[in-house]
């Protein structure tokens, strides 16, 4: 995987279309409307292709990561991109943040010293030392 030449205007822009954008299992959740779909714009490969259209609800997105062997989200990142010491994450990674669901992590976009996050209803801002691991997007 590699980053497209105009990766910056790219994730600035699929950022900006999307900030305001309220969660939806599967269509803005935080793998495959989220992380997948800024690498996505920024590379041009999908490491979500697999998990699209595939659940509409947090317990159906549970059993679709079960189902494919992982035990947290963050694994399953893990399994399409190279995991790499948070200090070395920069702007467009993907950071895992540990949570108490059932998921085990909530990822976000790593953006200098800040995680791009999905609140409920709109963006937040997470430390990037709030997150456990990190992902390299190209």
């Amino acid at each position: 995987m590699i980053r497209l030449p105009d990766w910056p205007a790219r994730l600035h822009d699929f950022v900006d279309s999307v900030k305001a954008s309220p969660f939806a299992w599967t269509f803005h959740d935080c793998l495959c409307g989220w992380t997948a779909d800024a690498a996505l714009a920024m590379t041009g490969e999908d490491i979500a292709a697999g998990y699209r259209g595939k659940y509409k609800t947090a317990a159906g997105a549970a059993r679709l990561l079960k189902n494919a062997g992982f035990s947290n989200l963050a694994d399953a990142v893990g399994s399409k991109l190279p995991e790499i010491h948070i200090s070395r994450a920069r702007i467009g990674d993907i950071a895992a943040i540990p949570d108490d669901s059932p998921f085990g992590y909530t990822l976000g976009i790593v953006n200098g010293e800040m995680i791009l996050v999905l609140g409920e209803h709109q963006m937040g801002l997470v430390p990037l030392f709030d997150a456990k691991r990190a992902f390299a997007v190209g």
